[in-house]
């Protein structure tokens, strides 16, 4: 049997998916497109439900915007998990999914620096010092990450002095690798990501006030045919599912 397969782009989905579709039937597990940040939560449930004599699912991370995009254009998966309301109803508006969108679980948005690099201690210190550095973020017109990022910082008043310095990220790893190689003094990512870092230190919280709730939806596609789609959403969704993603830094719905 296959071992968990699993991507950080989808440049490499079709590779996949071909490698798949010559696999025998019982081994190949249906493929899963989700938002960048699921990677470990995701990886862990995913291996606990091949652990339980499963196929092991195929699995592609990218950003929430790439994902549904993918999607739209007819690309090849059975399931998707999108961390933005917003491209679920462009999915649905399409006639590309499946099922209803089911709520999995939730995040939070963190500042993150460098782990042994002094600088700025907040997004107010960084607003308030013109040579202190840029932001990294995920880009705030279409990655969820960004556009949350963005709406906490207005409502903080802050969005006007950093939107000249903001460096926009494809998806919300991208903005944590910076901050990880001390390219900017900090950055806004999920909670669930600097947990899954050794190299970067949480120097604030933002208030989820400040911004709308961040959830991440699961849903399948329209053209899933994988006889095990179904038993692996299930899966996810339930209470064992929820756990074992919630133990990367998730919360629940």
């Amino acid at each position: 049997m296959w071992g968990t397969r699993f991507r950080s782009g989808l440049a490499t989905l079709a590779a996949l998916v071909l490698a798949a579709g010559c696999a025998p039937a019982e081994e190949a597990g249906p493929v899963v497109l989700a938002a960048a940040s699921m990677q470990e939560g995701l990886t862990a449930a995913a291996n606990a439900w091949e652990a339980q004599g499963q196929p092991a699912p195929v699995v592609s991370f990218a950003s929430s915007a790439a994902v549904a995009r993918q999607v739209g254009e007819g690309g090849p998966a059975d399931l998707v998990v999108i961390a933005d309301r917003e491209w679920i109803d462009w999915l649905e508006a399409r006639e590309a999914l499946g099922s209803q969108p089911r709520a999995l679980v939730t995040n939070g948005l963190v500042v993150v620096a460098p782990l042994e690099t002094a600088g700025p201690d907040s997004l107010a210190e960084l607003a308030a010092n013109p040579d202190a550095g840029r932001l990294a973020m995920g880009e705030p017109g279409s990655v969820p990450a960004g556009k949350f990022a963005r709406v906490a910082l207005q409502s903080m008043g802050l969005w006007e002095a950093l939107a000249p310095r903001v460096v926009p990220g494809d998806n919300v790893r991208v903005s944590l690798a910076l901050v990880e190689r001390g390219e900017v003094p900090l950055g806004i990512v999920y909670a669930s990501d600097a947990q899954a870092s050794r190299n970067v230190r949480v120097v604030q919280r933002i208030d989820p006030d400040m911004h709308p709730p961040i959830i991440y939806y699961l849903a399948r596609t329209r053209s899933s045919r994988h006889p095990d789609a179904q038993g692996f959403a299930d899966f996810l969704a339930s209470q064992q599912g929820r756990a074992i993603i919630a133990g990367h830094g998730f919360g629940w719905p």
